[in-house]
């Protein structure tokens, strides 16, 4: 009787695993495309390309996770930059409150501008005169109440033309690419011209990407003890201005490695996308080029905000990866 039972308990494993074998094989395979917001093409295909040459262990372009650093400049790259950028709207914003405030402010510049809608008064005032705006409304505050104030503007603040909120407006073909590269082992940092502070509370949530994996402009700041609360005021004066040559300075100074993939929009990236790929080794730059007017923007040369002249030039002869927005993207912005 034991050998009996022996053969039929053997018996019924070997059934059950035949038939679970067989159901396997029946159902349909859940989707492995990392990448399903771009369309199938050279675009999508280099990058799963470069990706698999950089992580096959044993390869002849194997990269060392600890070196799989991809920096990512944050507007026009990852969320909408047009018709200005998103800082520069929390900053007039930002003035219209102080003005109101304050009646002396109103009557001066560029604040009585901005109060009158005065287009030409505020282009008048040139990149210095927007610096000082960005300086008077970004500073006498501490980082925590101007981490408050940012999340408070985001939670309320709409697009012009998309009547959606701005962390509405980021690319889901990017945020793929960023999950994507995590999933490889990839370290995904944020190197753009905007305030870092400004950034910083809002891009984990936005894009996966934390708080200290973000390196933008700064202003400078002091620390002080109110009472027994240590707090970090922040100042009325520029530190550092990470765009154009501060963006290799900037990953130098903050990362302190070279990436290997780097990602951006215009000629502010060409400095990052050439301190990435003129080195030794596999790299990979890729750019995004706005084409696409109806469902976002469509614009390059001759734009005043995401200028893209020399970079888009200077692309061919890297080897650097144009993405066509209008072509390569099945969407533009996340559900």
């Amino acid at each position: 009787m034991n050998g009996i039972a022996r053969r039929t308990r053997r018996g019924f494993i070997a059934a059950a695993a035949f038939l679970a074998l067989a159901f396997t094989a029946s159902v349909p395979q859940a989707q492995t495309d990392p990448l399903p917001s771009w369309n199938d093409g050279g675009a999508k295909s280099s990058i799963t390309a470069f990706v698999e040459r950089v992580t096959r262990q044993g390869g002849p372009d194997f990269v060392p996770v600890e070196e799989r650093i991809a920096t990512f400049d944050n507007d026009g790259t990852l969320w909408i930059e047009q018709p200005m950028y998103v800082q520069a709207a929390f900053v007039l914003d930002r003035a219209k409150v102080l003005a109101q405030s304050n009646p002396e402010l109103a009557n001066r510049q560029p604040f009585k501008a901005i109060l009158t809608s005065d287009h030409a008064a505020l282009a008048a005032l040139g990149e210095q005169g927007l610096t000082e705006l960005v300086i008077s409304t970004h500073s006498g505050m501490t980082t925590a109440a101007f981490d408050k104030m940012v999340s408070d503007w985001l939670e309320t603040a709409r697009h012009p033309r998309f009547n959606r909120p701005y962390t509405d407006l980021v690319y889901q073909p990017m945020i793929e690419l960023l999950a994507y590269l995590r999933a490889n082992g990839f370290k995904t940092f944020i190197v753009s011209g905007g305030g870092v502070e400004f950034m910083r509370p809002w891009t984990e949530k936005a894009y996966g990407i934390p708080p200290e994996q973000v390196v933008g402009s700064s202003g400078k700041t002091a620390y002080r003890l109110e009472g027994d609360t240590p707090v970090i005021e922040k100042l009325p004066s520029v530190e550092f201005v990470d765009d154009g040559p501060g963006k290799p300075v900037g990953i130098n100074r903050f990362i302190g490695r070279r990436p290997v993939f780097a990602a951006g929009n215009s000629d502010g990236d060409l400095q990052m996308l050439q301190w990435t790929t003129l080195n030794t080794g596999p790299r990979f730059a890729l750019i995004v080029h706005h084409t696409d007017a109806e469902r976002e923007y469509a614009y390059d040369r001759q734009s005043h905000v995401g200028k893209l002249d020399k970079a888009l030039d200077e692309a061919p002869k890297r080897g650097w990866l144009v993405v066509d927005m209008k072509n390569d993207w099945k969407t533009i912005f996340k559900p």
